[in-house]
């Protein structure tokens, strides 16, 4: 069970379906911390200095100074927030008990996440947006798993009497799916096909911490991007430039 103690977080971030999740899992615990916003698309990640907080080069990341009095890092969005939950959730806001069945049941569906939504929505966001031509065996092949897990999902809450994925609220696992299930369309997924989804996601942007944490370090504007197409290509234009970019760098390594 985690101890009170005083936060030392500094949030690494950028305006991603990844990166808001630490965001949120911060407000939602109510906890005090810093963000130093990295601009991906200068590849400020790539840096030494960022390095030595993530060897991969990825956003989030956080720092904290941890029980032994010394600087810890936490890089992974997995990883970041079940240190959060073990070392800051004293009253349960976000987890459950070690040890309980929800305990178990919730890391099954964060690696459900990490492994299943996170990389292939990514995928579809890849074929559909950033890709330098159409390869519609890629756009079908990842696009068409989104939906699949995306129906898992909406199965599992259709089951359920709280109207969360797992237990009776909110916790690491809703906060670690909401940023990829609200920007379903710009992975060409049609959130209108999971009435629970879209329930789930909806009753979820109406809390206060999500509400707040979803702006950090941008505000979150994906759904009115969304209702515009012209800016959609705009986007997609511009984040492929640099995402080709990097491709080539890394290539290069």
């Amino acid at each position: 069970m985690a101890t009170a103690r005083t936060p030392d977080i500094t949030l690494y971030t950028a305006q991603t379906p990844n990166g808001i999740k630490i965001s949120i899992a911060l407000e939602e615990l109510g906890i005090p911390y810093k963000v130093h916003k990295i601009e991906i698309s200068k590849d400020v990640q790539k840096e030494p200095w960022f390095l030595e907080i993530n060897p991969n080069g990825r956003i989030p990341a956080i720092t904290d100074t941890f029980t032994d009095g010394q600087k810890i890092r936490l890089f992974e969005s997995g990883s970041i927030l079940e240190y959060l939950a073990e070392q800051y959730d004293t009253e349960y806001k976000i987890s459950y008990p070690r040890g309980t069945r929800e305990y178990y049941e919730t890391r099954n569906w964060l690696y459900f996440m990490n492994a299943g939504v996170g990389p292939m929505q990514g995928q579809a966001n890849h074929f559909n947006r950033y890709a330098p031509e159409r390869i519609e065996y890629g756009v079908k092949r990842y696009t068409n798993e989104t939906r699949r897990l995306y129906g898992v999902l909406n199965k599992q809450l259709s089951t359920s009497t709280s109207g969360f994925i797992v237990g009776d609220h909110i916790s690491i696992v809703d906060i670690a799916h909401w940023g990829w299930i609200a920007s379903a369309g710009w992975a060409g997924v049609d959130i209108d096909e999971f009435p629970h989804l879209k329930a789930w996601e909806e009753r979820l942007a109406a809390r206060p911490g999500v509400e707040k944490g979803r702006h950090v370090p941008d505000r979150h504007t994906i759904k009115e991007t969304l209702k515009d197409k012209k800016l959609q290509e705009k986007i997609s234009n511009e984040a492929r430039t640099w995402v080709q970019r990097g491709m080539a760098e890394d290539a290069k390594k």
